[in-house]
């Protein structure tokens, strides 16, 4: 299966990742990837970027090397009424805009309250994707937050790095998590959250995962980088994503 988005992504600016952005984009190109979200953590989480970087991105080009480069960030939410650690600046300039549950910023409580968190963050229209959702230190009702998704136009991360780096324990929710959202007619997406730039376009586990459930594949958005352009402009921004256009016209 081709897969010509990576919506999650970190560089050298996340504290905790070990790649340029340079070197994030060599491997999308050479991998044939149409877009690259450069989505490093949110000001909460421990060593990450100030707010001064997620406005400055704006000097990073539309297009680099053939890749669309999507200026974003992995939200973190902070607590369980769904705000996040970004504020509304921010978020203006964002072209795409994932939330979480991180531990150093949000202590674990109850699958309800969890489930609380996510579905009032995805009712504000701030996120675009809701990632790493089979996290086992954060369950939730993944029928709530699939239906949710599904009415709030957000798309659901499949994760590649819980099932290799990451969070141990995740692939029993992340099956669950799937199902529901096939059962619920959303749409998933395939994150590498990579942490080094080998790992960029990285999905193996996330087909693995799909093919063994047999998720139908049309409802994977990040399968086709022109659907998801179509998607981001859908999501009314205030940003201009017309020059990615180019990427579809050459």
């Amino acid at each position: 299966m081709n897969i010509e988005v990576d919506t999650h992504t970190h560089t050298v600016a996340s504290g905790h990742a070990y790649s340029t952005l340079a070197e994030n984009i060599a491997v999308a190109s050479a991998r044939g990837l149409k877009f690259l979200a450069i989505t490093d953590h949110g000001p909460q989480m421990p060593g990450a970027a100030h707010f001064w970087y997620f406005l400055n991105m704006r000097v990073i080009p539309r297009i680099m090397h053939g890749v669309g480069i999507l200026r974003g960030v992995e939200a973190n939410i902070i607590n369980f009424k769904g705000e996040l650690d970004i504020d509304e600046e921010v978020h203006q300039h964002m072209d795409i805009v994932l939330a979480s549950f991180h531990q150093p910023v949000i202590a674990p409580a109850t699958k309800n309250l969890h489930t609380d968190g996510i579905v009032r963050a995805m009712a504000t229209g701030k996120i675009d994707v809701f990632a790493h959702g089979g996290n086992p230190a954060f369950p939730i009702d993944v029928d709530e937050v699939a239906g949710a998704a599904a009415s709030y136009n957000v798309l659901v991360e499949i994760n590649n790095s819980s099932f290799t780096t990451s969070r141990p324990g995740s692939m029993k929710n992340c099956v669950a998590l799937a199902e529901a959202v096939a059962r619920h007619d959303g749409y998933l997406t395939f994150g590498s959250d990579a942490h080094i730039a080998s790992k960029v376009g990285a999905f193996e586990e996330c087909i693995h995962l799909i093919d063994t459930i047999g998720f139908p594949k049309d409802r994977i958005l990040t399968r086709s980088g022109e659907s998801f352009l179509t998607f981001l402009k859908g999501k009314n921004k205030q940003v201009d994503l017309s020059e990615f256009d180019l990427l579809f016209t050459r």
